[in-house]
């Protein structure tokens, strides 16, 4: 894993010839060694479709190419940043939330409709996120930014994981989401907070949770 943790707001990453890396525009505090930050304007390893598909969604969140040799401090905003490894399997984060990844992973994007059918779609517009989401496949790490902290949430068959929409960070693994409602009390008598939306989790793997239900 390229990523040292610094501190919950600051990683380190080691660049090596040969192998590039990915990282948010002005992501990047600090640098040794002879590296360089190139602007990507095709999407990553997405390609052209993968770009196209962030900017109708309004995720056109710019990239560097990050290559050469040395070491990178990144971080950006002050928020918390959370390092999590892939060994084969899917992460799916809005991409305004990346940080910083592998370049051996392949980048592509992800119509929530095709999981959530209209519910997912739903979910794109009450939560503000976008209707497509970014997906990193194949080995490698990702360092990914959130509000207060994350925590990882165990997703098993049989035991659905229920996420406030505004905490969610991303998910990896063979899960399925929908978006769900739970009227309460609160919401009868006029004091929702939000809450009477719910994002189900259900399959096997991992969700991970923000801190606050505040957006990047």
């Amino acid at each position: 894993m390229p990523f040292r943790e610094i501190n919950s707001k600051m990683v380190e990453a080691t660049v090596v010839p040969g192998q590039r890396m990915f990282s948010q525009r002005g992501a990047m505090l600090a640098y040794r060694g002879d590296v360089t930050f190139t602007p990507n304007t095709a999407g990553g390893q997405g390609g052209l479709m993968s770009m196209i598909g962030r900017r109708v969604a309004g995720e056109a969140t710019p990239l560097m190419t990050v290559e050469g040799s040395g070491t990178v401090m990144f971080g950006h905003g002050g928020h918390h940043i959370q390092v999590i490894g892939l060994t084969g399997d899917t992460l799916y984060v809005e991409a305004d939330r990346l940080l910083a990844f592998d370049g051996t992973l392949e980048q592509g994007t992800m119509f929530m409709g095709s999981q959530g059918g209209v519910m997912g779609m739903v979910r794109g517009q009450v939560t503000g996120q976008g209707l497509f989401t970014t997906t990193l496949k194949g080995h490698g790490a990702v360092a990914v930014m959130a509000h207060g902290g994350v925590i990882e949430l165990p997703i098993t068959p049989g035991r659905p994981v229920h996420v406030d929409p505004q905490a969610y960070v991303a998910h990896h693994g063979d899960v399925r989401n929908k978006l769900s409602t739970a009227l309460g009390w609160r919401d009868m008598v006029g004091r929702g907070s939000g809450e009477a939306f719910q994002l189900e989790l259900s399959g096997s793997g991992s969700v991970y949770v923000q801190a606050s239900e505040e957006k990047l």
